[in-house]
C-alpha cells in the first residue's frame, strides 16, 4: 500500500515537469533571435545598462528567469556547450535547451561555453574556462539567475551612500562602455560572484564575462569592467573621490 501510494505521487510529480515544447520558442526564429542577440551585444557594450527581454512567459514554477532563457535561445546552437548548476537543472531545462537550440549539456564546467548559475552555486564556483592570452574568447560566459537586479547612476545615490544600510548588495561599475559609473543592486548573496568577477582585472584579457538576469531583465558585465563593493567605498572617506 505504501509503495503504491509513493508511486502515485511520483507519477503525479513527473507529469507536472514541463515538456521541452512547453518552453517558449522565438516568435520568429530569424528576426526575434537577431533582436535578442543585438540586445545582448548592446548590454555587453554598455555594462550595467538594463535590457528588457521580450519573450513569452515560461512554464509556471520553473527556476530559470525569462531573460536567461532568452539569452540561451539567442546564443546557443549545435556547436554550443552548456553547464547547468544543480539547483537549476530541473523543470526539464536541459531537455528544453537541447530541443530548442541543439546545444550540448556538459557535466565538466571547464568544457562549457555558457554556464547557468544562481548566487548559491556561485558560493564555490567550479573551474570554468577563462581563455588564454592567445585565445581569450575561449572562456565560459556566466548566465546568472537573481532575485533582485536594478541599476542606477552612481551620482543618484552619492549623497546618502555613507548612511544607507542597504549597501551590502550594491556594486559600483566603471570602465569601458560606462559613462562615469553605474551602481547595481543585487541579491546580498551575490557577493561571491561579484568578487570573482572583480578578479577578472588581474588576469585580463583572460577571465569570465557575465550576464545577470532577473525576471525579464538583464545586464552584462564583461571582463574589462571594474567592480567595487559600495560598502567598502562608503567605509573609506576618500574612496568616493577616486577617479574612475
Amino acid at each position: 500500500m505504501h509503495d503504491s501510494s509513493t508511486g502515485a505521487v511520483s507519477h503525479n510529480q513527473q507529469s507536472t515537469v514541463p515538456r521541452p515544447h512547453d518552453w517558449p520558442a522565438l516568435d520568429d526564429a530569424v528576426h526575434h533571435g537577431q533582436r535578442l542577440f543585438r540586445q545582448l551585444l548592446s548590454a555587453m557594450a554598455e555594462p550595467g545598462t538594463i535590457a528588457e527581454v521580450g519573450l513569452a512567459p515560461l512554464p509556471s514554477g520553473v527556476a530559470l528567469s525569462r531573460a536567461a532563457w532568452g539569452a540561451m535561445l539567442a546564443l546557443c546552437d549545435l556547436d554550443t556547450r552548456v553547464w547547468i548548476a544543480p539547483e537549476l537543472n530541473r523543470d526539464g531545462l536541459a531537455e528544453a535547451i537541447g530541443f530548442h537550440t541543439g546545444a550540448c549539456i556538459v557535466t565538466q564546467a571547464d568544457q562549457a561555453d555558457f554556464a547557468l548559475l544562481t548566487p548559491q552555486s556561485c558560493q564555490k564556483l567550479p573551474g570554468f574556462a577563462e581563455g588564454s592570452d592567445s585565445y581569450p574568447d575561449r572562456s565560459t560566459t556566466l548566465v546568472v539567475v537573481l532575485e533582485a537586479l536594478s541599476s542606477t547612476d552612481y551620482q543618484g545615490i552619492h549623497h546618502n551612500i555613507h548612511h544607507d544600510i542597504n549597501n551590502a548588495g550594491r556594486w559600483r561599475l566603471s570602465g569601458p562602455g560606462i559613462l562615469e559609473t553605474k551602481v547595481l543592486t543585487l541579491d546580498a548573496c551575490a557577493e561571491a560572484l561579484m568578487m570573482r568577477l572583480s578578479a577578472n582585472r588581474k588576469s585580463f584579457p583572460c577571465g569570465s564575462d557575465a550576464i545577470l538576469t532577473c525576471a525579464g531583465r538583464l545586464i552584462a558585465i564583461p571582463r574589462s569592467t571594474r567592480i567595487a563593493h559600495i560598502s567598502a567605498i562608503a567605509s573609506t572617506p576618500t574612496a568616493t573621490q577616486e577617479s574612475t
